[in-house]
């Protein structure tokens, strides 16, 4: 995944009354950088190394406010949180061995939304899609 645009975000956050902190942005670029849906504490171990003095804790917090503004998500897997900075319309493929998680496009999955609305007479506003399996590598190790 690309870095994100510094300027193009700090805009939106500033435009949603978020309260702009050198170790909230240096969380949410190093969610927005990557598309690995990282724990809490795996982008904790990557922002300490930049601001030794950050906490999990602000983190956590830091996320939670990513939230609520809609700037970021979270996947919960198995007792496990996990984050994602693309907000754009996607679904996930989600291994049950390894627990890694990838990102996927299928414009059926958001036409069928469209279709249920419409049939339905019920605005949607969002929908989440996870498919779980084993992906190649997983696949492998279970079958020798």
């Amino acid at each position: 995944m690309k870095a994100p645009n510094q300027k193009e975000y700090i805009k939106r956050f500033q435009k949603k009354g978020l309260k702009l902190t050198n170790q909230r942005l240096a969380v949410y670029e190093a969610l927005a950088s990557t598309d690995k849906h990282p724990t809490a504490d795996e982008i904790y171990q990557q922002v300490k190394e930049k601001y030794p003095m950050i906490s999990l804790n602000t983190v956590y917090n830091a996320f939670e406010v990513l939230k609520q503004i809609g700037e970021i998500s979270e996947i919960n897997t198995e007792g496990s949180a996990r984050f994602d900075a693309n907000m754009a319309p996607h679904h996930h493929l989600i291994c049950l061995k390894c627990r890694k998680i990838e990102d996927f496009v299928d414009p059926a999955l958001d036409h069928l939304q469209s279709r249920i609305s419409s049939h339905k007479d019920f605005k949607i506003i969002g929908h989440r899609v996870e498919f779980q399996g084993y992906c190649k590598k997983c696949q492998q190790e279970l079958s020798k």
